[in-house]
């Protein structure tokens, strides 16, 4: 696996991997996609700015042997006090062989300082990946806490992890 930050012209990738990201989120967030059969992109569309980045995660492609994009991750919060993963992905072919902590350890590894982690309180997958990953990276200097989604009174609180240390 080789991580690497986003070129300009790989948005594009990103934007692909984007839509499945938002449809595995759907049966979480009650997603549809839009009239134009895309998911809400609106977070996406932010990136690449100053204070945000983004990596893609490479591997060989199990019938070409050329890379293929298997996982991406997007940071914001660059120059604040706490970076942010804002979106992580992991393709389902790649999950459940360590690939995903890997490229969250390196992520998390190449900006030091606080951290923020907020994942939806019912997706249990992701609730216990990023418990492991927060513990791997900080040991037990994070903590959890149940937060409204800010102008969604109707859904449940998002949580939040937040590493203690750097």
């Amino acid at each position: 696996m080789s991580l690497r930050p986003v070129r300009d012209d790989q948005w594009d990738v990103v934007a692909w991997l984007w839509q499945d990201f938002r449809h595995d989120l759907g049966a979480v967030v009650n997603g549809f996609p839009y009239a134009d059969g895309r998911y809400r992109h609106e977070w996406l569309d932010e990136y690449p700015a100053p204070d945000r980045c983004g990596y893609l995660a490479w591997q060989p492609h199990p019938n070409t042997g050329e890379d293929a994009p298997v996982a991406f991750a997007l940071v914001r919060g660059l120059d604040a006090d706490a970076r942010v993963m804002q979106a992580f992905f992991v393709v389902p072919a790649a999950r459940r062989t360590g690939l995903g902590r890997a490229v969250a350890r390196a992520v998390v590894d190449r900006h030091p300082g606080p951290w923020e982690i907020p994942f939806q309180r019912d997706n249990l997958p992701a609730a216990a990946f990023w418990r492991a990953v927060a513990t791997d990276a900080w040991g037990g200097a994070w903590t959890e806490s149940a937060e409204p989604v800010p102008g969604r009174p109707d859904v449940p609180p998002d949580h939040w992890i937040r590493s203690h240390r750097s």
